[in-house]
C-alpha cells in the first residue's frame, strides 16, 4: 500500500486518520505552536490537503528538493524556529508512527521538555515488550538532576541479533530507540555546528535562497544537495555529551510491517485482525485487510493478507518484513505499482485507470470542488469526456462552456484545454483517450493554479 507517490505517512493504516494527521494532532500539546512540516516536493499538495482537513494551519510546509535524512531536516526546522526564538523547545516527530497511549506520550513530552530547557537533546526510549531485532537500543545512564524521569544516555546500540536483544531485555536498562526528539533550537544548532558544520552551512544556504511557492517554502536545491545525508543519531546523538533519554511506555510502533499493525489492532477470539470485507473460517492469528472484493480465509493461521485495487499480498506473519524483497523485484522490472496506486492523486482531485489497450485508455476522473486542471495540450492523443456527476466547466481553444450529467465533449489532438469544477460538489467524468502515445508525459502546461506550469510528470502510464 505504501508507494512512492503515496507513502504510508499519507495512509490511514490505524484508525480513520492518516498517519501524518494523527502525528500532528498528538503533537498539539498545551503551549504548542502550529507545526512546521517537512516533506518532499512531490507530496506537497497531499500533505497540505490532509493537514487542512483536520483544521490545522501549519506554520510552514518546507519542501526538500532531495532526501537528506533526519539531521538536515532537524537542522532546517531548528533554523526556522530560531528565527523567532532561539530558546524555543522543538518536538521532532517522524510522521509514520502509531502511539496508542497519548496521555502517557504527553507526560513524556513534558518530562523531556524540562531536560531540553537545561540544554539536553532528549530522545524517547520505548520500554521493550520483546527482544526485537528491528530496532536500535539505548542504554540509559544516571538520572538527570532537576528533570524527573529523564536519564543521561550511557550508549546507543545498533540493531542486534536475537541473542543480543534477549541480553538487553534481561539487563533491564535498555529501551528501544524511537527516533523522536525534544531539544532547544539553539542547542541542536550548536551541537550540529560542532559535529557536522557542513550540514548547518548547507541548510542555512538552502533557507537563505529558498523561494515561497503558494503556501510552501521551497529549499534551494543546489544548496540543500550539499548537505550530507546523515541521521540525527549519527550526526549528534552518538557524539554529544548532551544526549538524554526519557523512558516511556506509550503503546508505540513504527509500523515497519503489517505484523506491527496486527499487534495494535483489536482481534477476535481466534486472534484475527480484520479490516474490510473479510470472511474467516477455522483460521487463527491472521491479519487481513481488503480494500476491494470479499476476501475469505479457510483453515490457515499466522498469515498477512492484503488486497488492494491492483495488488494482493500473502505472507507468513512472522516474515512480513520480507516484503522488501518483492519491492526490489518490482523496482528491477520497472513496474508502475512501485510508485503509483490505481488511484492517482493530484492537487485538483484524482484519476483512476479503468481499462487500456492498443491505442486507447479509459480513466475515471474526480475533480474536487474548486479544482482546476492546468491549461494544457497533448501532441499524440485526443480525449473524449463524459460527465457522470456534477457540472464541468470546459475550455477548448477559444470556447468555454458547461457540461452537465450525461453530456459529453471531444478534445482534439493539440487543442488547448482545461477542466474546472466551479461547484460545491465533486465532479466525476469518464475520459477516453485515443492516440499513438498515451503517456502522462505527453503534456504541455501553459497555465496552472498549483505552480506546475513547465513540469513534466515523472510517472508514465501505458
Amino acid at each position: 500500500m505504501s508507494r512512492a507517490a503515496m507513502p504510508k505517512q499519507l495512509l490511514a493504516l490505524h484508525g480513520t486518520n492518516t498517519m501524518i494527521q494523527d502525528t500532528v494532532l498528538r503533537a498539539n500539546v498545551p503551549g504548542a505552536t502550529p507545526p512546521i512540516l517537512l516533506c518532499s516536493d512531490s507530496h506537497r499538495f497531499l500533505v497540505a490537503e490532509q493537514i487542512q482537513a483536520i483544521g490545522v494551519t501549519p506554520n510552514a510546509i518546507v519542501l526538500e528538493p532531495v532526501g537528506r535524512n533526519t539531521a538536515p531536516a532537524a537542522t532546517v526546522a531548528a533554523l526556522l524556529v530560531a528565527e523567532r526564538d532561539p530558546n524555543a523547545i522543538v518536538l521532532l516527530l517522524p510522521s509514520d508512527h502509531v502511539v496508542i497511549d497519548e496521555a502517557a506520550f504527553r507526560s513524556a513530552i513534558a518530562r523531556a521538555a524540562t531536560a531540553a530547557r537545561q540544554g539536553y537533546i532528549v530522545t524517547f526510549g520505548i520500554k521493550p515488550s520483546s527482544p526485537e531485532v528491528g530496532f536500535g537500543y539505548i542504554q540509559r545512564g544516571a538520572k538527570l538532576l532537576g528533570a524527573e524521569g529523564v536519564h543521561a544516555v550511557k550508549r546507543f546500540a545498533e540493531k542486534p541479533d536475537r541473542t543480543t536483544a534477549e541480553k538487553y531485555i534481561a539487563a533491564g536498562d535498555y529501551v528501544w530507540n524511537s527516533g523522536m526528539f525534544v531539544f532547544r533550537a539553539d542547542t541542536l544548532l550548536a551541537e550540529m555546528a560542532r559535529h557536522e558544520a557542513g550540514v548547518v552551512d548547507a541548510c542555512r544556504a538552502a533557507l537563505a535562497a529558498a523561494k515561497r511557492d503558494l503556501d510552501f517554502i521551497r529549499l534551494d536545491g543546489e544548496a540543500f544537495a550539499k548537505a550530507k545525508s546523515i541521521s540525527l543519531d549519527y550526526a549528534v546523538m552518538e557524539r554529544t555529551e548532551k544526549a538524554a533519554v526519557v523512558p516511556c511506555d506509550i503503546g508505540w510502533s513504527d509500523v515497519g510491517a503489517w505484523s506491527s499493525l496486527w499487534s495494535l489492532q483489536e482481534r477476535d477470539a481466534a486472534g484475527n485482525a480484520l479490516q474490510g470485507d473479510v470472511l474467516i473460517h477455522d483460521s487463527q492469528d491472521n491479519f487481513v485487510r481488503s480494500e476491494k472484493a470479499v476476501t475469505a480465509l479457510v483453515g490457515v493461521r499466522d498469515l498477512v493478507v492484503v488486497v488492494t485495487e491492483d495488488a494482493v499480498l500473502v505472507a507468513e506473519r512472522n516474515r512480513a518484513q520480507d516484503v522488501k524483497a518483492i519491492v526490489n523485484q518490482l523496482a528491477a522490472s520497472g513496474r508502475a505499482e512501485l510508485s503509483e496506486h490505481k488511484i492517482v492523486f493530484r492537487p485538483w482531485g484524482s484519476y483512476q485507470g479503468i481499462d487500456a489497450g492498443d491505442g486507447y485508455q479509459v480513466k475515471h476522473i474526480m475533480v474536487k470542488p474548486g479544482g482546476r486542471l492546468s491549461l494544457q495540450s497533448h501532441t499524440k492523443r485526443a480525449e473524449h469526456w463524459v460527465v457522470v456527476q456534477g457540472t464541468a466547466q470546459v475550455t477548448c481553444d477559444d470556447k468555454v462552456f458547461l457540461l452537465k450529467e450525461n453530456q459529453s465533449t471531444y478534445i482534439p489532438v493539440g487543442a488547448r484545454h482545461r477542466l474546472e469544477n466551479t461547484s460545491k460538489e465533486p465532479l466525476r467524468l469518464i475520459e477516453v483517450q485515443s492516440g499513438s502515445y498515451l503517456g502522462e508525459d505527453d503534456i504541455v502546461r501553459y497555465d496552472d493554479a498549483y505552480g506546475r506550469a513547465g513540469e513534466v510528470p515523472a510517472v508514465k502510464s501505458p
